[in-house]
């Protein structure tokens, strides 16, 4: 029987049950051992405090994140509310050691603000007002472990310097979803293009995208975004932005799922995919030597290894996988980008 995958709680539901803790403390002069948050769907959910104690005139309480079953990079993590009453009305966020400050533009919030994005900013202030409906309070979130989480993220790249991003649009964390990969190729797409740059450049994986930037050394750091597998959500997301100029960056073998129009570029239905390239052989009329090579192949990469970058047969796939890129991005100027398995670019196509 298969089990039931478990659900957790994101960043942002964590930092916000921290500072209603943290408010509770200020009230009362007393620490609870849980709250109960609101959730933006209208429910509540329980969190465990771990730590709740003063700090000369602030409070502080902790949540140590439970991400369920989803493979999170902060699960575990303890996450931090220090709360202290201010002067003026309204509510101000502050980033504490292990929380990223955003410094490029195209993200949800401005450059110099706390990486709290806008919904578990509400989060926080619906927390704290249910305690305290008027006053003036700052709220500073931190994570000691963050700076050495961030490494694992693509925060830096995406300009969130010195930790991790308080996250979530939900409070939950679904199990093994692409949603966060998904969200974060959404923000990657709009840093690409607030920072100027003139042309977008997809890539499958690392390899693929050390060889364009080798090939397009013009272009900023912010116009790379490694999509992985995520070419349908990519090429969606660039019609969605209008994304003028775009160059995708692939080895051979995702190139044929790219050309035989799979969504996702992950590896399956490889042998369905050598049956495709036998059809477009026979539509070129490939010679009859390259054929009987072609049937004896057991992968694309050694198709491409064996016939080499200059083959009809790999002009023929490109030439189709920019078809189906046209689909959905038929005002985009598009160029693909062929990388060899020594990881350089090997031919251009447009």
């Amino acid at each position: 029987m298969k089990k039931q995958l478990r659900s957790g709680y994101t960043t942002g539901a964590c930092a916000a049950a921290a500072t209603l803790g943290a408010a509770m403390l200020l009230r009362d002069d007393c620490c609870s051992t849980e709250v109960w948050l609101p959730m933006p769907a209208g429910d509540r959910a329980r969190f465990a405090l771990e730590n709740c104690r003063f700090e000369g005139d602030a409070t502080l309480a902790s949540v140590i994140k439970d991400a369920g079953d989803d493979p999170d990079v902060t699960h575990g993590v303890e996450i931090y509310a220090r709360l202290s009453r201010t002067t003026e009305e309204g509510i101000s966020f502050a980033a504490g050691i292990g929380v990223g400050t955003i410094t490029k533009p195209g993200l949800a919030l401005a450059v110099g603000e706390p990486a709290i994005n806008p919904v578990p900013r509400q989060m926080i202030e619906t927390a704290l007002r249910t305690v305290f409906p008027q006053g003036g309070f700052r709220v500073e979130i931190y994570i000691p472990e963050g700076l050495a989480r961030a490494a694992k993220t693509m925060n830096e790249r995406l300009g969130i310097v010195g930790g991790l991003s308080i996250l979530g649009t939900t409070g939950i964390v679904r199990p093994i979803s692409h949603k966060a990969w998904t969200d974060t190729l959404e923000v990657a797409l709009d840093v690409a293009l607030a920072s100027g740059a003139d042309e977008v450049v997809l890539s499958t994986g690392r390899t693929s995208e050390a060889a364009a930037r080798k090939q397009l050394p013009h272009l900023p750091d912010e116009a790379f975004v490694m999509m992985g597998d995520h070419i349908g959500y990519c090429l969606e997301a660039c019609a969605r932005k209008k994304v003028a100029r775009l160059s995708l960056s692939g080895q051979f073998a995702k190139l044929v799922k790219i050309a035989c129009g799979h969504p996702q570029t992950h590896v399956r239905n490889s042998s369905l995919d050598l049956e495709q390239l036998q059809h477009w052989a026979d539509q070129i009329n490939l010679d009859p030597v390259d054929i009987s090579r072609l049937e004896l192949a057991h992968t694309a990469r050694d198709i491409f290894v064996s016939f080499g970058a200059d083959s009809a047969l790999i002009d023929k796939v490109a030439a189709e996988a920019l078809l189906q890129c046209r689909k959905l991005l038929p005002d985009t100027r598009l160029q693909l980008l062929l990388v060899d398995y020594q990881s350089r670019v090997a031919r251009c196509f447009f």
